[in-house]
């Protein structure tokens, strides 16, 4: 495994996955304007790198994720605010606009936009010892940006306890709730995170661009405009090398050959 390092972030390499790990412990990796900007800017590269199949979040030390840095959000004017909140939006927007899924490994506590974090990433992984929240309305400042990807993960009367109490839910509760898919021993997590990754790099990554796409471009539209949108999917898929070649493989009974 190869490390890649930065400033507040460091990217290993390994088998076609990309571990993009937060380096900030003494915060608590709390999202500074500039943490947001660096992992905006690392999602971005990775995304146009053909050899990359699955992006990985982690992070050192006794949190996953603190939230927004707090000493940048007292006595600033009104465009400093909007300036770190719009840097928020841009890096939950950069998890979805890559193309390759991206797994949240959650050890320990992600409270209010590290929460958000979490919600915003296509599949989380989360250890026993994780806890998860969203404390704002306990400081005055309602955790508003983290709703929405926390309100699409676990519905609307979960999402609204954890938003009006700012109470922690254990990481059970959030497997069963939908904000996270799989819980595991501390001791475990890394290792089920990659193997999860792995078989998901088994499949054509062209393939599974084109899915994660069209998930999140029919998620919140009704119905019927949901099965016209994807059925046009379905229809360039299938015309698709990997399709013809995914097909074939299937009734010959033989491994793919992704190209592409």
């Amino acid at each position: 495994m190869e490390a890649d390092k930065r400033v507040l972030t460091g990217i290993e390499h390994v088998d076609g996955i990309a571990v993009l790990t937060m380096r900030r412990p003494e915060r608590r990796n709390a999202l500074s304007l500039a943490m947001m900007r660096e992992l905006t800017e690392r999602l971005r590269e990775l995304g146009k790198d053909a050899s990359v199949r699955v992006i990985v979040i982690a992070a050192e030390g006794s949190a996953f994720c603190a939230g927004h840095d707090l000493s940048e959000l007292r006595g600033r004017d009104e465009d400093a605010y909007r300036e770190i909140f719009d840097a928020c939006v841009c890096l939950m927007e950069a998890i979805h606009d890559v193309a390759q899924p991206v797994i949240a490994e959650v050890e320990r506590i992600a409270t209010a936009a590290g929460c958000q974090l979490v919600a915003a990433c296509d599949l989380a992984v989360a250890s026993t010892e994780a806890t998860f929240a969203t404390p704002g309305v306990r400081i005055g400042l309602f955790c508003s940006t983290p709703m929405v990807p926390l309100t699409r993960a676990v519905g609307r009367k979960r999402a609204m306890e954890m938003l009006l109490t700012g109470s922690p839910i254990d990481a059970q509760t959030a497997c069963a709730w939908g904000l996270v898919n799989r819980v595991v021993p501390p001791e475990q997590l890394r290792d089920t995170v990659l193997a999860l990754a792995r078989h998901i790099a088994e499949a054509s990554g062209a393939v599974i661009g084109i899915g994660k796409r069209a998930f999140y471009e029919q998620i919140d539209r009704s119905e019927r405009d949901a099965y016209i949108y994807t059925k046009d999917v379905m229809t360039r898929n299938a015309l698709a090398e990997q399709a013809q070649e995914g097909i074939g493989a299937f009734l010959e009974k033989r491994p793919p050959h992704w190209k592409g």
